[in-house]
């Protein structure tokens, strides 16, 4: 069997939308053969959930979620096209988990996109002084604050966070396969996160 690399799974993924997991699978079934691949996954019905992403979504639900003993608590909007949709136990259960790994993980944004430019360069000052202040020089520093902002994304973006209860899976991942699935774009619009004792901004 061919080795299937991360990259390999990137390539794909980029190419159809379809979920990490999901490419990666193809990839193993049809040994590394990229348009067969990708024949997979649209025969499956997962590479079209990339083509739903700018339909508007004016249905959806509020789901709120109680954790630890009532000292966390989570509001979250997740939108679909259609009530039928809204109404569908999937998608029910997809904004429970959404509000479940909110009130676990504390993302502050649900995807890179929404995080401030100003924020974001100055992430990456402190990361790049960090770095040469660790003896690393400064041609090596760039490609190492790459990685750590990478790993910044992760902790902040809802999106790119691991699911808490499976560590393979990312949340966008989770969000791809329901688009496939049910057949409509379906977005996470915005959140609140309470958690007892905390400061109000």
């Amino acid at each position: 069997m061919a080795d299937i690399t991360a990259q390999m799974v990137k390539d794909i993924r980029d190419r159809t939308g379809a979920p990490f997991l999901d490419c990666k699978k193809a990839l193993e079934e049809v040994e590394g053969d990229y348009e067969k691949a990708i024949d997979i996954l649209k025969i499956k019905g997962v590479a079209k959930a990339s083509k739903k992403v700018g339909r508007e979504t004016p249905e959806g639900t509020i789901t709120s979620y109680i954790h630890a003993g009532g000292k966390i608590g989570v509001m979250v909007e997740v939108n679909c096209e259609t009530d039928f949709v809204a109404r569908n136990e999937e998608f029910q259960a997809f904004a429970k988990e959404i509000a479940m790994q909110i009130a676990a993980a504390n993302p502050r944004y649900i995807s890179r996109e929404e995080i401030p430019e100003d924020e974001l360069e100055k992430e990456k000052e402190v990361m790049k002084a960090q770095v040469i202040e660790s003896g690393k020089p400064e041609d090596i520093a760039d490609k190492i604050v790459q990685g750590k902002i990478e790993k910044f994304f992760e902790e902040v973006c809802l999106l790119n966070q691991t699911h808490i209860r499976d560590s393979k899976v990312k949340m966008d991942d989770l969000l791809q396969a329901l688009i496939a699935k049910i057949g409509e774009n379906i977005q996470i619009r915005r959140f609140t996160r309470f958690q007892l004792g905390e400061p109000l901004d």
